[in-house]
Order: C-alpha cells, then sequence, then structure tokens
C-alpha cells in the first residue's frame, strides 16, 4: 500500500495530475482476525497521504462481520481523506443502500460508492444497482463470477484472451458497461492477472476500452499502471481534432459547423468535449486553448445545453 501511494505520487509530478486512485484493501488485505488492526493501518496510511493524493478504500462485503467495523473506523476517522469507498460483492440496491446509510451515519454523507459486482445474480440487476444515486462506478469481479458457476466456466475464462471470448463473461461485461452508460456510471474493467506479458496485457486493456465500452481498469501490479494510462487516454491527433472542432463550435456559438467536410452539431460536441476532459485526467499534453479551458473552468457543451 505504501508503495502505491508512493507511485501515486511520482507519477503525479511526471504528468502534472493524478493520473490513477490507489484503493487501500481490507477484504482481501486484513488477515482472518486482524480486521481491526488493518482498518486502523487504512486510516494510518489515508491520513497520512499527500494533499493531492486520491485514496480509497474497499471495505469488507455488507454480510460480513467487520463491514459496520471498517466503515465506522475508516469514514469515520478518515472520510474527508477518501474519495471514494469500494463495496465488493454488491448484490442488488440494497446492499449499495445499506452502506450508504452507514457512511452517513460514520459522518461522511459526502463520499461516494462504487460496486464490484461478481455473481450472475448481480449482473441480471446490473441496471438496478447501477440507478442508486450513491453509486458512482461499477466494476467487474471476473475470478469470482467465474467461480460462481460451478465449472460451467472454464478456468480460461479467467485469461487473458478468454474473458474476451467467452459468452457468458463477454455478456457479463457488456451488461456491467451498458448498465453505467445507462445511468451516468463509470464502467471499470477488472484485473487481468497476467503482469509479466506485457503485450497480451496492453491488448486487453485496448479490447476493454475500445469493444467493451469501459472507461476505467484496475491494475493488481505496478507494471500495469502506465500501461492503463496510455490504453484508456485519447491519442494526440484525436486532442488535436477535438481542440479545433471545439474552438470552430464555440465560434460558432455551437450552433451546427461544417468541419473537415462534415456537419457537426452538439452531439458531436459533446463527444469531443469528453475527449478532452480524459486527455486532462490522464495527464496528456493540451492544446493552450484547451487548457485555458479548463483552466478558466468552461461548462461544457452538455452543460451549455442545460
Amino acid at each position: 500500500m505504501r508503495k502505491s501511494l508512493q507511485l501515486q505520487q511520482e507519477m503525479t509530478q511526471e504528468f502534472g495530475a493524478c493520473v490513477f486512485d490507489v484503493t487501500l484493501d481490507c477484504e482481501d488485505g486484513a488477515p482472518v482476525g486482524g480486521e481491526a488492526e488493518h482498518a486502523a493501518l487504512v486510516v494510518e496510511l489515508a491520513l497520512g497521504a499527500a494533499p493531492d493524493a486520491r485514496v480509497a478504500v474497499r471495505v469488507h462485503p455488507v454480510d460480513h462481520p467487520a463491514f459496520e467495523a471498517d466503515i465506522a473506523t475508516i469514514a469515520g476517522r478518515a472520510g474527508h481523506r477518501l474519495v471514494h469507498v469500494m463495496l465488493p460483492k454488491v448484490e442488488r440496491p440494497e446492499d449499495v443502500e445499506r452502506a450508504a446509510r452507514a457512511l452517513d451515519a460514520a459522518g461522511a454523507k459526502q463520499l461516494p460508492l462504487q460496486g464490484l459486482v461478481e455473481s450472475p445474480a448481480a449482473v441480471h440487476r446490473a441496471f438496478d444497482i447501477a440507478a442508486h444515486p450513491r453509486l458512482q462506478s461499477l466494476s467487474f469481479g471476473l475470478m469470482d463470477f467465474v467461480s460462481a458457476h460451478g465449472g460451467a466456466i472454464p478456468s480460461a475464462g479467467m485469461g487473458v484472451q478468454g474473458q474476451f471470448t467467452h459468452p457468458l463473461v463477454v455478456r457479463a461485461k457488456l451488461e456491467i458497461a451498458s448498465a453505467c452508460h445507462a445511468h451516468g456510471k463509470v464502467p471499470s474493467h477488472g484485473v487481468v492477472t497476467e503482469i509479466r506479458d506485457q503485450a497480451a496485457f496492453r491488448a486487453a486493456a485496448s479490447r476493454a476500452a475500445n469493444e467493451f465500452g469501459y472507461t476505467r481498469m484496475w491494475s493488481i501490479h505496478p507494471d500495469q499502471i502506465r500501461a492503463i494510462v496510455e490504453v484508456f487516454a485519447p491519442a494526440a491527433d484525436e486532442i488535436h481534432k477535438a481542440s479545433q472542432l471545439l474552438r470552430a463550435a464555440e465560434a460558432a456559438q455551437w450552433a451546427p459547423i461544417s468541419f473537415d467536410g462534415k456537419l457537426e452539431d452538439r452531439a458531436s460536441y459533446r463527444y469531443y468535449w469528453q475527449v478532452l476532459e480524459r486527455a486532462h485526467q490522464t495527464g496528456r499534453q493540451l492544446p493552450d486553448e484547451a487548457r485555458e479551458w479548463f483552466a478558466a473552468r468552461v461548462p461544457s457543451p452538455t452543460e451549455r445545453r442545460q
């Protein structure tokens, strides 16, 4: 956990922005019987993190005996330093609601929740789960999902290739991504366990971003972080086009324009504004006019429309 926070600061200095969150893990990180001590360590690390650090925590599931204590200790003492709380093994909207009430009781009403979908039943309820107003993002728990099928999905379904080809796994991924986009939430792709094969991992990240509709991705090893940031960031030519197109649209007071021989209107303006937002969030080099927009916090075309 300390190494992850240190790497976050190093990359923040390098990119000029904090390009990934560090999630301190209680569910798998705490030894059995040592949950309280681990929660205290998480509090210590969160409070001691750099002022610009983005720190989150994954607590135990709502049906675990340590859940309430996790929330009371961590959110109660360090909630102001967290960016979100990750809730594993979400099965239904009521799980999110229970966690939201626990956060409120701990004095952390400002904290959003992120959920981890890990079973066939949870996938079935993904749209209802994503609709909860406190939920910010949904992630896919691949290995638990495969295990929940009692051998009906072979172990290859957890691998770097099988998870993108087995029909049940593909269906689950698409269902979660679609549920998130339907309710304006962030779909976060799960882990890829192949930590030594960089080419395979980069290909998996590219498929998650470009074919499956995911806009974030988990890493389980520091060597994966740069690849994720690079793959999920827009390319330089796309950033340039977005900046030029939006400058022309702004000059036209956001009326429809012709750009490179094509009609562009507010639908495409929103898309290209999102390109610039992703570039800004991933520390990409922005043209001067785009940097000015973000410095001035100019409302996006979506906000203008509203």
